[in-house]
């Protein structure tokens, strides 16, 4: 599909509803727009949430990591047999 757009003095496009919905584009939708050889390209960008972790949720993580390691060192005794035993 193909569409004329305007640029505004302050470098707004907009794209046409028809484009937008063929493109599955949505309000607060980021693009990213590259030049190629053959001129200018629009595509989606992928954006992806992030979390910052505040010192609460570190030492949630570092008990979690502790309890795993006690849950593992509680069967250990029995991984080291069967490592033993399978290298024999």
């Amino acid at each position: 599909m193909k569409a004329t757009v305007t640029i505004t003095s302050r470098g707004v496009i907009t794209l046409p509803a028809k484009l937008r919905q063929s493109m599955g584009l949505k309000a607060d939708d980021h693009l990213i727009a590259e030049t190629t050889p053959d001129g200018l390209l629009l595509r989606p960008a992928v954006t992806l949430p992030v979390e910052m972790y505040t010192p609460e949720r570190v030492q949630e993580f570092d008990t979690a990591e502790a309890e795993l390691a006690a849950v593992l060192a509680a069967k250990a005794p029995g991984v080291k047999r069967a490592a033993k035993a399978a290298r024999k």
